[in-house]
């Protein structure tokens, strides 16, 4: 048969046929193309595996997302990960040793907590600070109070940047009220900016080259292994922010005074300034010192127990 009688057939037959059943045509292709792509599809492992860190991190970066994922299947894209993984950060024989708790009686729990909450409730939100100096071993311990918090898999995901250099301090300073000039201009809205107004604060943060120290938290999104690898940091954002929350009571534990601010849009400049690695993001920048002798803050109140609290 020729060219032209196959084409002859198909214009009579074939063409009307198809302009009277285009749909159903269409969806047979469809289901036929689902079929293939199932069968071509490589089989799921039964059980999940921790992915590496290098192999995570660069898959998330690629989708745009901000955390690296902490474990998951073997896909198809992923044939080498059972070999790539990297050793535990701790072994799988790690000793375990009996927990010496120091229990105190219902009466002395009651005496602690309320006087722990006392020095707490004291705690107030700092913007006028004193050039006074504050110990350097002062620093140190509040920083190793924060270094308790429980972190993912014990992976410690933090690193703690104490600065007390004024040249230092006036860099990031000027780092700081140049975004937040753009901050309060654009970024935080009118809803956002009129929310701070009975804070009085605007684009100039004179605090930060004030205070003694400022103290900049910030989270390791993974970890770096000798050979460039990148290790997993579980969870890294809520510890780091746990963490974060037991500085603070750690400095006012330690009878100073601190700011907690998260400067929007500054973590890469700031992070350039001390030269930190990529893989650390700033989570919360914290001048401490002592307070001002003319300091004054809002006259707000906290939320009653029963707004704050849910018993089941």
């Amino acid at each position: 048969m020729t060219f032209l009688q196959i084409m002859g057939l198909a214009t009579r037959y074939l063409a009307p046929f198809l302009a009277a059943n285009w749909l159903e045509v269409s969806l047979a292709c469809l289901v036929v193309v689902l079929v293939k792509m199932v069968v071509r599809r490589p089989p799921q492992a039964a059980t999940n595996t921790t992915i590496t860190s290098a192999q995570t991190f660069n898959a998330h970066t690629k989708k745009g997302t901000r955390n690296v994922i902490e474990s998951g299947g073997v896909g198809d894209d992923d044939d080498d990960v059972l070999t790539n993984l990297v050793e535990p950060l701790w072994p799988e024989d790690l000793k375990h040793l009996p927990y010496t708790f120091n229990r105190v009686s219902a009466e002395e729990s009651i005496k602690m907590s309320r006087e722990f909450y006392d020095k707490m409730n004291e705690r107030r939100t700092i913007r006028f600070f004193s050039p006074d100096p504050v110990p350097r071993e002062v620093i140190e311990n509040i920083i190793k109070v924060a270094g308790t918090a429980p972190s993912g898999a014990h992976t410690e995901p933090w690193t703690f940047v104490a600065v007390c250099d004024p040249e230092v301090k006036q860099q990031i300073r000027a780092v700081v009220e140049m975004e937040e000039e753009t901050n309060y201009a654009k970024r935080m809205g009118n809803q956002w900016v009129k929310d701070l107004k009975f804070l009085r604060t605007d684009c100039v943060k004179e605090y930060l080259t004030m205070a003694p120290w400022l103290l900049l938290v910030f989270k390791q999104t993974y970890g770096m292994l000798p050979d460039g690898r990148k290790r997993n940091h579980y969870y890294h954002e809520i510890s780091t922010a746990i963490a974060g929350g037991i500085l603070l009571c750690a400095i006012q534990t330690a009878g100073l005074a601190t700011l907690t601010s998260t400067p929007l849009n500054c973590g890469p400049a700031i992070r350039g300034i001390l030269q930190r690695p990529p893989n650390e993001k700033l989570l919360l920048l914290m001048p401490v010192g002592y307070p001002a002798p003319d300091a004054t803050v809002p006259d707000l109140t906290r939320k009653p127990l029963e707004e704050l609290m849910v018993t089941v």
